[in-house]
């Protein structure tokens, strides 16, 4: 097994996932989109073989197809593009394999857009003991498990629903900060937005190609407050500004769920130069995609619903978050891409 050395310990930036996919530590079974490669991560994409399962699992000490053999109902060829239904499960095989050396770990969440269209996704591995994490020297396929919830999704191979952060040894957690709900403005003012629970369905490839109103109920200024209802999904926005610093990646995690009876659904990344000067996205928002558990619960301004963890970087990224052009940088309160702007 070879194995990755670096002068710090921290997540790679752009040019080292280059190095690896050189190197062949990252293949494809096509050829890797030019834009593929974020600051900090690597998007990853759809194959054409996927299934409809009856339940999620672990595949412990097995292979991810043989386990799927005691769950599959079907399987499905996305080749033509599919409809995955809310509220069934699925599971797809990716494009990218890894090969990873000694000395390298990794960790997949849904990319942002995911998130914002409540559909909840989490990385497989063979043999893996936990979602979303790659041990040490794993050499092997990746999948996918797929669960709409507000939305029915059109999929097709090469559609990206979430990305992976490689990182070198341990690096420490350089700071944690909280992130409170913005639910004050004028009169007027859209705060958020729920999901309407019989809208049609999403094409995740289609950008700007869905007219918000048929998908999302705006939400205006009421006292300050929020009535979370059981089973709804929102979107609002951060009441704080949210700026990564370029030699800085950050990862948004739920609060204990002892202070409240929802929770931010999806942890989500934050690459590099997010909120920054430097990138020209100062005043950057965090969008929030909160559900509640059983109860109704009342959320008012200002209160902590996530928390951003930062670490470091093993080198300044070759290129920062937003050059180039991004859907987010710069944002407010934003439904995700594939919608066109409220008004």
């Amino acid at each position: 097994m070879q194995s990755f050395s670096t002068s710090l310990p921290g997540i790679l930036p752009s040019q080292s996932i280059e190095a690896l996919i050189a190197g062949g530590a990252i293949v494809s079974e096509t050829p890797f989109d030019t834009d593929q490669v974020q600051p900090a991560s690597l998007d990853l994409r759809l194959s054409d073989r996927a299934w409809r399962v009856r339940a999620s699992f672990l595949p412990g000490q097995r292979k991810v197809e043989d386990r799927i053999a005691d769950v599959a109902m079907h399987a499905i060829d996305l080749s033509g593009g599919y409809v995955m239904e809310k509220g069934c499960v699925y599971i797809a095989r990716l494009q990218e394999r890894l090969t990873l050396p000694k000395g390298l770990i990794a960790r997949a969440n849904p990319k942002s857009s995911t998130g914002r269209v409540d559909v909840f996704v989490r990385l497989l591995t063979d043999r893996g003991a936990s979602f979303d994490d790659v041990d040490e020297g794993y050499d092997g396929p990746l999948y996918l498990e797929i669960a709409p919830q507000t939305f029915s999704i059109l999929v097709r191979p090469g559609t990206r629903l979430n990305q992976l952060r490689l990182k070198a040894g341990e690096p420490p957690r350089l700071e944690t900060r909280s992130v409170g709900v913005d639910l004050e403005g004028a009169d007027g003012t859209i705060v958020g937005f729920r999901g309407r629970r019989h809208a049609g369905v999403v094409d995740l490839d289609r950008i700007d190609g869905h007219d918000p109103r048929d998908f999302w109920e705006p939400l205006g200024v009421r006292r300050g407050e929020l009535l979370l209802d059981p089973g709804e999904f929102y979107i609002l926005a951060s009441n704080e500004a949210v700026e990564i610093p370029v030699m800085q990646a950050a990862e948004m995690t739920p609060i204990d769920p002892s202070v409240g009876e929802f929770r931010v659904h999806y942890a989500g990344f934050f690459d590099p130069g997010f909120g920054t000067d430097e990138a020209h996205g100062a005043g950057s928002k965090g969008v929030l995609e909160v559900r509640t558990h059983d109860t109704p619960f009342l959320l008012e301004h200002g209160q902590i619903v996530a928390r951003l963890v930062y670490e470091p970087l093993t080198e300044r990224p070759s290129r920062l978050y937003g050059e180039g052009g991004s859907h987010y940088q710069s944002q407010g309160l934003k439904l995700s891409k594939h919608f066109r702007a409220w008004s």
